[in-house]
């Protein structure tokens, strides 16, 4: 999630959580960023108008003004549901902050009635608890994909070796059960496949990734298909 992304996120929270508020640190552990960082931001949404209140004394932290609204969202309790059941399915995914935020904002902005309604059917769906979890460098990968920047990974393969690489994020695909990171290696000075659970962590680099003919990193399966075809 970049920065952008991550104010628009947390102060969409903050208007869902309302006069409860939310502390820095139950926002730093949702959006997988530091207190110092979430204590940034919300300086940051301050300096620009944001009408966000920080409370005092055991338990305080950060109130979004009731006047901060959102428009109306025509969705369906359906479709709500669907995107629960999406997230719930594959905890490890890419993009899965910001999937949950989407979600909040979806559920924030329905009427009532609807809401009520969007309960009533995700509680008809259950999903069994999976095993799989998103690594601690998610983030940072997902945002050099996102702004196509080059990111430095330490990583390790599957005899156990850690290695130092840095990579073009090119996309994240899922084959099989696993998520992987396919790139650029400048180590290799070619295209490889890293398995998600398996990075351990990255830094973003300042670094523009350049573009390269998608027909270098192989063919794709009759089977695979990019997500947003879901959506057409």
């Amino acid at each position: 999630m970049n920065r952008t992304d991550r104010l628009h996120a947390l102060s969409e929270e903050l208007r869902r959580a309302g006069p409860r508020g939310r502390t820095a640190g139950w926002l730093a552990g949702w959006l997988e960023v530091s207190v110092r960082t979430v204590k940034r931001d919300v300086s940051a949404l301050q300096q620009a108008g944001v009408p966000i209140w920080a409370t005092a004394g055991p338990g305080g932290g950060y109130v979004l003004d009731a006047a901060a609204t959102l428009p109306p969202v025509n969705l369906t309790p359906a479709h709500a549901v669907a995107v629960a059941v999406a997230l719930a399915g594959a905890p490890d995914a890419p993009f899965a902050v910001d999937g949950r935020a989407a979600l909040r904002k979806v559920l924030d902005v329905m009427g009532p009635t609807a809401r009520s309604e969007a309960e009533r059917l995700a509680g008809r769906v259950w999903v069994r608890g999976s095993s799989a979890a998103r690594p601690s460098a998610a983030a940072v990968v997902e945002e050099a994909l996102a702004q196509r920047r080059v990111v430095a990974l330490r990583y390790q393969d599957r005899h156990g070796t850690v290695t130092r690489r840095r990579v073009e994020p090119h996309l994240i695909a899922r084959t099989g059960d696993r998520w992987y990171l396919v790139a650029w290696c400048r180590e290799r000075d070619a295209p490889r496949w890293f398995r998600w659970d398996r990075i351990e962590s990255a830094a973003l680099t300042a670094e523009a990734a350049p573009p390269r003919d998608p027909a270098l990193y192989g063919t794709p399966p009759p089977d695979a298909h990019p997500v947003g075809q879901h959506a057409r």
